[in-house]
């Protein structure tokens, strides 16, 4: 298991070095977007319209943070992953048109969202649910928040960030899942022991 920290934007080619189970921590810009983001900047792009984040070798996150507004801008009080399966049906059409690099999340995602990051370069990271405050603390500044007529939540959040993570990469640019490679274990196991039930 490598430890490895990126600073965006993320070259293709860190990202291609990176296995299953390796642990990453991300320093940069990084970009929540939840459902209604994902489909709206979808909308965006089939429009023609120009976004307001420039994604390139940028970090997404599926996240809505808590946050409080601030004298001067915002203060992050939490930002703990969302359930990146939502996000499925979305997440290989934004990776093939945007070049984002690295998908940060929990749970897990699907096979159309592997293909896509195994074809143009990019890895799914998870985070650990439920340390919002954790992640946080790694979040330097607010520097900008668009779409906030989605709501605070489903809002775009473009956060500084320094040696973001623990992040432990779930789906790696080679086509190789940790979900299904620990999922094919326990079905393993579980024959296993049935069988010697049945003996």
């Amino acid at each position: 298991m490598e430890k490895t920290e990126l600073r965006t934007p993320i070259g293709e080619e860190d990202i291609r070095a990176l296995k299953i189970g390796d642990v990453v921590y991300v320093s940069g810009t990084l970009v929540t977007a939840r459902d209604a983001a994902h489909r709206r900047i979808l909308q965006y792009l089939k429009q023609g319209k120009k976004l307001p984040v420039m994604f390139d070798g940028l970090a997404l996150f599926h996240c809505g943070p808590l946050v409080k507004k601030a004298d001067v801008g915002w203060t992050v009080l939490a930002a703990g992953p969302t359930t990146s399966m939502r996000m499925e049906p979305l997440e290989g059409d934004i990776i093939r048109n945007l070049g984002i690099r690295l998908v940060i999340g929990k749970g897990g995602m699907g096979e159309r969202t592997q293909r896509a990051m195994k074809e143009f370069g990019a890895a799914y990271a998870v985070f650990t649910g439920g340390a919002g405050v954790l992640a946080a603390k790694r979040i330097k500044r607010v520097k900008h928040v668009t779409w906030l007529d989605l709501g605070i939540p489903e809002a775009l959040w473009i956060f500084e960030v320094e040696a973001f993570g623990p992040l432990i990469i779930g789906i790696d640019s080679h086509g190789n899942s940790l979900f299904e490679r620990v999922q094919a274990e326990a079905e393993r196991k579980k024959n296993e022991i049935f069988k010697e039930y049945q003996s």
